[in-house]
């Protein structure tokens, strides 16, 4: 047996609590005598604040097995359970929770005993951080200090490790090339591999993807490929093939856009087929780039380290300082930063770390040049395939940088979610969070405000010292900032104490939101809006004195902007490459708020006159857990594809919309519109591709008709029950989260005495990106997630074979979804829009030629106007719970006795 560190250890699940003492002996306890026990002494833990929430003990501290990971292994994955633990340190799995205390303490041991190996890979700058992490307390730090020795040459600090990006030419035009068809269907032939079944279907989708890279016949025309790859078609290798011989026969780059996370990690490894992990001269062929808000910033690091971060987000820094230096990218969202660390302090310390504010000081920073957003960056300019995400490609496209980098040649994959990002992307949204972020970004720390954060004096102290005029404006705008909202503005609104031009409307906003509700109170923990019309004249008052006061912050920064222009043009002696590198940050950063300010100048200018048909206007009050978070005026787009048209398609050669739900039931009418063709006056090209799986063997949809809607009781039972038919194996989706924590809470203990360990999104306190590992992990898992979770997914085999949904998806009635709905077709809008949602659900289920399961829907009056959300040929029956239990437990897979027709 793996020997074991005699420390008293802890496990507590749903099913029960068990206590290990350091002598061995193993007892199940009670709640209030496992939080006495662990209040009396450090324990062993694995995921504190899991354990927290299952005991209802939120003070819980210990010995994390997963912090010492984190230490010993950084960079390294490991799925945070005692199942995923005991393969990551090759120990024996525990039989059931009674024998998990003892492979916490054999982890322990296995973890220390890695300082004494000399094949340890991550032991430089170990010694360092330990010693930082004395002076914080760690718990772990008197255990590893006998365990690590001091090392006989002094060790780096992190900064002084990292890599320098290097500057490399500007790579030339693309050439202009026509795919050979047959040269296509032999990329995918390799990238297939010769032991790969024939799949026809996979060729063809291949042949029109290559469409897309063909030259451009007429200036902000591109070629326009609309096409639907049913689940099983193999669209990934698919697009990849053409993409991958067009960029090495032209030497361009290609753009591969995604919506999820899962689908980002998927398409760098089936890349590997196409390009290796480096050219011969060193650089990335492929690189994943996100947006600045997923990299850490050293800068932000450097300041917590030395004191920005107290109390145990000090300790996080130190582990993430860890990491940092084997990290192979330094993403921190979706990268290789374990998603389960950030949740183990319990703060939000893993944002602060990343450039959330746009306060980059670009070239201004110490650490410029071993940067990690603008390595990856620089990574992105010379590589053949770039995998971004949808809002990535567009703000990009919108106010990136450099023209020259803008991407010519795009797939969207996921391409039924474009229509989504576009509309977050060209949002106007003046509320009090995004006005006090600019305050800030104007003015810096204010009354003794901790953190690096500068204002625009300190950034351009050298431009305000040697520019005369630039000074003045730098001073201008500082004072008119100072009319925006500042710390406290939600409470002073709260209190009928606002300050200032933007606070009084914000203050105007939260009354009439307040004064129109007319949900009774009964949505209290829900936010609240209403329409931006039939305002009174006081409020008109409000709005204008607002917009004067934004106008008063745009002109100097309009003045500021053109002086640094002036300076570019006849730079001083003093100002050195990374001197105009950062002048030329400035200047970016100048023009993104310009634009924001001169947005919601024309949001306030809207409100006094007409409507604009061309957008959809509403006052909101944002709320969750019945606590107010922010208040403000929204603008959307009605059709958000008319800038996505213009900023991203127009500009760009070739552009490839692809899904497995990308066109409806009733046609391509609703796909065309909702790409942005018609927009440009593009027939875009379509294709279609069916699935090869054979739904009506390997699936079967059961709608239950016997729950009663509103009765959360009843729908728990159905939950339940359902799960321990299934034994396990379920992704139940979830339109509110008040429902989801409700059935939460009455079944979970049930379920994990039986062995089936249940997980909540919006419950346990893991990120999704987490909890969806384990429920990959474990075949006798169950997950409950919202509705949104339906795309996040990715679990092909037997660990996910039912899933379940509350009721059927109707679109949240929301201003914005009213609008739309008006303008697209009544009734027929909606029901797009639920077969979308139904279809990507279902979605989940089927991954593979092997996978089999049930869709169940609770729904008592489900529409069969509906059911061609479902893939032809797929079997559904109307029946009882007591009948689909019987169906789940007996693994029916095939088709019923009594089905309903779904051609």
């Amino acid at each position: 047996m793996a020997e074991a560190l005699p420390l008293p250890a802890l496990h507590a699940s749903h099913g029960g609590c068990w206590l290990r003492d350091g002598a061995g002996n193993t007892r199940g306890v009670g709640k209030g005598d496992a939080i006495v026990a662990a209040a009396d002494t450090p324990l062993l833990l694995l995921n504190a604040p899991l354990v927290a929430s299952r005991l209802g003990y939120p003070d819980l501290s210990g010995l994390d097995l997963l912090e010492l990971f984190a230490f010993i292994h950084p960079a390294r994955f490991v799925v945070p359970t005692p199942k995923g633990l005991a393969h990551a340190l090759d120990l024996p799995e525990p039989a059931g929770d009674d024998g998990v205390p003892l492979l916490l303490q054999q982890a322990a041991e296995a973890l220390l005993a890695c300082c004494a190996d000399p094949a340890w890979q991550a032991r430089e700058g170990a010694w360092s951080a330990l010693q930082n992490l004395i002076r914080l307390r760690w718990p772990w730090a008197p255990l590893l200090t006998p365990r690590l020795p001091r090392p006989e040459k002094a060790e780096r600090w992190l900064f002084a490790r990292l890599p320098e990006w290097e500057e490399a030419p500007e790579r030339p035009q693309p050439a202009q090339v026509q795919l050979d068809p047959e040269a296509v269907a032999a990329r995918l032939a390799q990238l297939t591999g010769s032991g790969a079944e024939a799949r026809p279907a996979q060729r063809a989708y291949a042949a029109e993807a290559a469409h897309a890279f063909a030259p451009r016949r007429r200036e902000a025309l591109p070629h326009l490929l609309l096409a639907q790859a049913g689940t099983g078609i193999g669209k990934t290798l698919g697009y990849l093939a053409p993409a991958s011989l067009w960029a090495e026969q032209s030497g361009g780059t290609v753009w591969v856009s995604t919506y999820t996370k899962a689908l980002q990690r998927q398409l760098r490894r089936e890349s590997r087929r196409a390009w290796g992990e480096r050219r011969a001269d060193g650089s990335q062929p492929v690189v994943v780039r996100k947006g600045r808000e997923n990299y850490l910033c050293l800068l932000n690091l450097e300041d917590a380290l030395q004191g920005g971060f107290s109390g145990r987000a000090a300790i996080m820094a130190q582990l993430v300082a860890r990491w940092a230096a084997y990290s192979q990218d330094g993403d921190m969202i979706g990268g290789d930063l374990p998603g389960w660390l950030g949740t183990l302090f319990r703060q939000r310390g893993i944002a602060a770390l990343t450039d959330r504010r746009g306060e980059c000081v670009y070239a201004g920073c110490p650490h410029y040049r071993k940067c990690f957003i603008e390595r990856a960056a620089r990574a992105s300019a010379q590589a053949d395939l770039v995998i971004a995400n949808h809002a990535l490609v567009m703000v990009n496209a919108a106010r990136g940088r450099d023209a020259a980098q803008r991407p010519t040649r795009i797939v969207f994959d996921e391409g039924h979610h474009v229509f989504e990002a576009a509309d977050s992307t060209f949002a106007a949204a003046l509320t009090g969070a995004e006005t006090i972020e600019l305050r800030r970004w104007v003015i810096g720390p204010e009354r003794g405000a901790k953190g690096r954060r500068r204002g625009l004096s300190a950034r351009l102290a050298d431009v305000a010292s040697y520019d005369e005029a630039g000074g003045k404006a730098i001073a201008a705008a500082r004072h008119a900032a100072e009319a925006l909202p500042g710390d406290g503005w939600l409470q002073r609104l709260t209190e009928n104490a606002a300050s200032g031009p933007l606070e009084e409307l914000l203050a105007a906003v939260r009354a009439c939101v307040y004064a129109r509700d007319e949900s009774g109170g009964q949505e209290a923990g829900y936010g609240l809006e209403t329409e931006a019309a039939q305002l009174d004249g006081a409020f008109i008052e409000c709005a204008g004195a607002a917009q004067a006061a934004l106008a008063e912050l745009r002109i100097p920064l309009i003045r500021l902007g053109l002086r640094l222009e002036a300076i570019m043009a006849e730079p001083p002696d003093w100002l050195d490459g990374p001197g105009r590198a950062r002048i030329e940050g400035a200047r970016h950063s100048l023009a993104w708020r310009i634009d924001l300010l001169a947005a919601w100048e024309a949001l306030l200018e809207r409100l006094g006159g007409p409507a604009d048909p061309e957008y959809v206007d509403w006052l909101a009050v944002e709320r969750g857990d019945a606590r107010e978070f922010d208040v403000g005026i929204h603008r959307r787009w009605l059709d958000p594809m008319k800038p996505f048209a213009k900023v991203v398609l127009e500009p760009a050669h070739g552009v490839m919309l692809t899904s497995a739900t990308l066109k409806d039931a009733d046609g391509w009418d609703a796909a065309v519109a909702r790409s942005g063709a018609p927009s440009l006056g593009l027939a875009p090209r379509l294709s279609s591709f069916e699935s090869p799986f054979d739904y009506a063997a390997q699936a079967e949809v059961l709608i239950v008709t016997d729950v009663p809607k509103g009765d959360v009781a009843a729908l728990a039972g159905a939950y339940g029950r359902l799960i321990e038919a299934s034994r396990g194996g379920a992704l139940g989706l979830f339109t509110a989260i008040r429902r989801l924590r409700a059935v939460h809470g009455r079944i979970a203990d049930r379920l994990a005495r039986g062995g089936l360990p249940l997980y909540g999104q919006h419950v346990d306190p893991i990120d999704t990106g987490t909890l969806v590992d384990i429920f990959r992990d474990d075949p006798h898992a169950s997950l409950l997630g919202t509705d949104a979770l339906r795309d996040g997914v990715d679990v092909p085999g037997h660990s996910l074979r039912l899933v379940v949904m509350e009721q059927v998806p109707w679109p949240k009635p929301s201003i914005l979804h009213r609008a739309r709905r008006l303008a697209g077709g009544g009734s027929a809008y909606d029901d797009r829009i639920i077969r979308a949602r139904l279809a990507q659900a279902f979605g989940r289920l089927i991954r593979s030629r092997d996978d089999h399961g049930h869709f169940v829907v609770l729904s008592s009056a489900f529409p069969s106007r509906l059911l061609s959300a479902f893939p032809p040929g797929t079997p559904v029956t109307r029946l009882s719970l007591d009948e689909a239990l019987q169906r789940v437990s007996a693994g029916a897979y095939g088709k019923p006795a009594t089905t309903e027709s779904n051609p």
